[in-house]
């Protein structure tokens, strides 16, 4: 019976040590507005931000009336690279709680197959429970640096957020301009339709030569040739924006109708201030210095050693009776005579147990052994402590410079992104306001020329070449000034204010084919 209390006695204090320690131990669930030792929150993100990419509800659908933000939306619901960076970052929020906590409490049961014997008993069983306690500093430093590995890798996940966007846009506008390409080369093939009518009209009545026929149907064919090329185009542009969306590369999409012009009053000074301060990367580099920096200092730990404390149990019996007359029983005058050689040794060592009658037991016989204990680890390897905190001050040094260059090449890019921006831009005007205004005058005057004589069949063609040359061109600077600046926003990691342009867009004359504004907008 009493062994039995004695037991539990033993589990129910194992129960509150380990419980105790436990409370000690940050909480493993981060609750909301948690703080580290430095007072960042580490609040693990929601689960709805974004959507696994194998629960598609609530995507938008994708039609005619769909805009560049629908198909934003799509992607970032449904994007399977976005999905990975979102996890990567809830993992290493995950590591924040576990750096930051003890180590598990250690339990030790012991039984003795040889029971050791003890002037109050013999040794049955004993339990012990034992905690670490790492040097002072050293769970907080382990927690800041998890906590600066999280943060950067939340930056990586807007670095691939914006990364996502980008790619959307810059094929969303490839495809407006490849089914602009397609409408342009159309009507200028239905042009050369209509000039092929008219030589051959003239070729009948003997007012041209069969020459002029046959170059406006080598023209015709070469405009076949070039909208079957652009028709053909259309599935690989289609599959990089499905790709992109996480939709089957062969899904048809519909035509983007539209893209309106805008433009930024910015300077390059403005903008590189913007990238230095909102590039989620150079974010993500600055928390990864600072936790190389946290790095550092934890190394500089390892030069004190770790505190173990442990209580411990000892089960202890009874011991036998000591007794005269015990000793006078048949069995034991047996052992005794084993012992001592011969039965008269034995009588008389009764004779003698008989004479001394000591006590039946001691007073503390059979109590049971408690025991506290403190231990530490000795950091006598001071050479492998040097060689980790080196290792430390060399993985900083590295952040730092990574960190210089990659803001080096950033702003090499953005010089050169703003260079093809504001390019696009004064191409835009230059084709739109004189050069397609002026080679559609120049095809009807040469028109009306070709049909008085005046002029040749050949400069119809080239009139017609300049229009359309003009017409593509400008598309292309079209799609290219929205694509450079979808790029410059990926860049900078925000959205640039634009400059109201609508009144000088409705001053000026559409661009061929179109019905409506022409111009950028992500």
């Amino acid at each position: 019976m009493r062994t039995s209390q004695s037991w539990r006695v033993v589990w129910l204090v194992g129960l509150t040590a380990l419980w105790i320690a436990g409370c000690t131990t940050p909480d493993q669930r981060l609750p909301s507005g948690a703080l580290t030792s430095t007072g960042r929150s580490v609040s693990p993100p929601e689960e709805s931000t974004t959507r696994a990419p194998s629960q598609p509800d609530g995507l938008p659908v994708l039609d005619e009336t769909s805009d560049l933000s629908d198909y934003l939306t799509y992607a970032a619901l449904n994007n399977p690279g976005l999905e990975a960076a979102f996890n990567r970052w809830r993992a290493a929020l995950m590591r924040v709680p576990q750096v930051g906590s003890l180590p598990d409490p250690r339990l030790t049961y012991r039984y003795f197959i040889s029971e050791v014997e003890t002037r109050v008993g013999p040794q049955q069983q004993a339990v012990g429970l034992t905690q670490t306690f790492p040097w002072l500093g050293k769970l907080s430093l382990r927690e800041d640096v998890a906590a600066e590995a999280a943060s950067a890798a939340r930056k990586l996940y807007d670095a691939e957020k914006l990364r996502l966007f980008y790619e959307v846009k810059d094929a969303y506008y490839e495809y407006y301009y490849l089914s602009r390409a397609i409408a342009v080369v159309m009507e200028n093939r239905d042009l050369v339709r209509y000039l092929e009518g008219v030589a051959r009209a003239r070729y009948k009545t003997a007012a041209a030569a069969q020459p002029e026929v046959i170059r406006a149907q080598v023209e015709l064919g070469k405009l076949e040739d070039n909208l079957r090329a652009l028709e053909d185009l259309r599935g690989p542009v289609v599959a990089r924006l499905n790709a992109a969306m996480n939709r089957p590369i062969e899904k048809d999409l519909p035509e983007p109708k539209v893209i309106h012009e805008v433009d930024i009053d910015v300077t390059d000074d403005q903008v590189l201030r913007w990238a230095s301060r909102g590039n989620p990367q150079l974010a993500a580099l600055d928390h990864e210095i600072a936790g190389q920096r946290n790095a550092i200092d934890l190394a500089k730990k390892d030069y004190f050693p770790d505190i173990t404390l442990g209580i411990d149990y000892t089960d202890v019996g009874s011991p036998p009776r000591m007794s005269g007359p015990g000793l006078g029983n048949p069995a034991a005058l047996r052992s005794l005579s084993r012992i001592t050689g011969g039965m008269s040794d034995a009588i008389d060592l009764y004779t003698i147990g008989r004479s001394f009658q000591p006590s039946s037991r001691p007073d503390d016989a059979g109590k049971d052994v408690w025991l506290v204990s403190l231990s530490m680890n000795l950091p006598i390897r001071r050479g492998k402590y040097a060689a980790g905190e080196r290792e430390a001050r060399a993985r900083y040094r590295a952040a730092v410079s990574t960190r210089a260059q990659h803001e080096n090449t950033l702003g090499a890019q953005i010089k050169k992104v703003l260079y093809d921006f504001r390019d696009a831009k004064r191409k835009i005007d230059l084709y739109r306001d004189t050069l397609i205004p002026k080679a559609r005058q120049n095809l009807s005057a040469t028109e009306a020329a070709y049909r008085t004589g005046a002029a040749t069949f050949l400069d119809l063609v080239d009139a017609e070449r300049s229009l359309l040359e003009f017409e593509l061109s400008y598309e292309r600077a079209l799609a290219n000034h929205a694509q450079r600046l979808a790029r410059l926003e990926m860049l900078v990691g925000q959205t640039i204010p634009r400059k109201d342009v609508s009144k000088h867009t409705e001053d000026t004359a559409p661009a061929p084919g179109a019905d409506n504004d022409k111009g950028v907008t992500p």
